[in-house]
């Protein structure tokens, strides 16, 4: 941390435009419905916890790559917009990531990511090895690479960085990521998929979705935090601004980190898109339980 006590996070991971379609009901195979409503919003689970961190107070750096094409000069922006430090921020030939991203009347979502030049994420730099190493806490996902997280996670760990994995969108992980991690955030599939392995860390923060979240610590410690009631528009990027918030604040301690990132999550379920809905450090204060 600075002299002012504000965390350094670096976070690798992907960033993508998402193309938001609206609807009543989301289609089923083979048939065709009628939309309310289309949004270009920038996105990628890396982004999204990026935005999210920065707006929440810390000092944040992004590892990944946008293409050479139009939404890689928006997605820049946006990141950079938003407080978080693009200058290692690849570019590579071809295209961004995307994800087209389909909302129904409930709020819920269906998506389908295309990597693009997230998937060139491979071989870190001298520089973004550094970067890593000098940082409070490094924050991964799985949409980019799994060698690239698994060798950013070892750097940080033998460096002395704290290590946050969202293992998102699930898939099978080596066991020398696991070893190298010393904080999950999960949702309740996660939470399942990765039982195993998750009963061997120091720290595991699990999404409830409606019902909150909760805290395991590894002395058998167990912090429930229940749910803000709030009008779900769209739970898209939701778990996004609760991890970023999260990792943000993790340094205050579990119990106040996992209830501000719970507030962060519940007001971006009511608003459309993913970093649009994140909100920013005085918009979680003013909803923040004080009890």
């Amino acid at each position: 941390m600075d002299r002012s006590g504000v965390p350094t996070v670096v976070v690798l991971g992907s960033v993508n435009m998402d193309l938001v379609t609206t609807t009543e009901i989301r289609p089923t195979p083979g048939e065709t419905v009628l939309g309310s409503g289309f949004a270009t919003v920038s996105g990628g689970k890396g982004a999204n916890q990026a935005i999210a961190a920065a707006r929440s107070g810390a000092r944040v750096r992004f590892l990944g790559a946008i293409g050479d094409d139009a939404f890689g000069a928006t997605l820049r922006s946006t990141l950079a917009d938003a407080g978080v430090d693009t200058t290692l921020l690849r570019v590579f030939d071809g295209p961004s990531g995307v994800a087209t991203i389909v909302v129904d009347a409930t709020g819920e979502n269906s998506i389908i990511v295309v990597p693009g030049a997230n998937g060139h994420v491979r071989d870190l730099t001298a520089e973004e090895l550094a970067a890593i190493a000098e940082a409070d806490l490094l924050l991964c996902q799985l949409e980019i690479p799994i060698e690239t997280v698994t060798a950013a996670a070892r750097h940080a760990r033998a460096s002395g960085t704290i290590v946050a994995l969202n293992p998102s969108p699930v898939q099978p992980l080596p066991a020398e990521l696991w070893a190298a991690v010393d904080l999950a955030i999960v949702n309740s599939l996660e939470y399942e998929q990765y039982s195993t392995e998750l009963a061997h860390l120091a720290h595991v923060v699990r999404t409830l979705g409606g019902d909150g979240a909760a805290y395991y610590g590894a002395d058998e410690t167990e912090l429930p935090v229940s749910a803000l009631a709030v009008e779900v528009v769209d739970t898209t990027g939701a778990g996004d601004a609760f991890t970023g918030a999260l990792v943000a604040t993790w340094t205050r301690g579990p119990a106040f980190a996992v209830n501000w990132a719970n507030t962060a999550g519940a007001v971006a379920t009511t608003i459309l898109g993913a970093s649009s809905s994140i909100p920013d450090h005085t918009q979680i204060a003013a909803r923040l339980p004080t009890d």
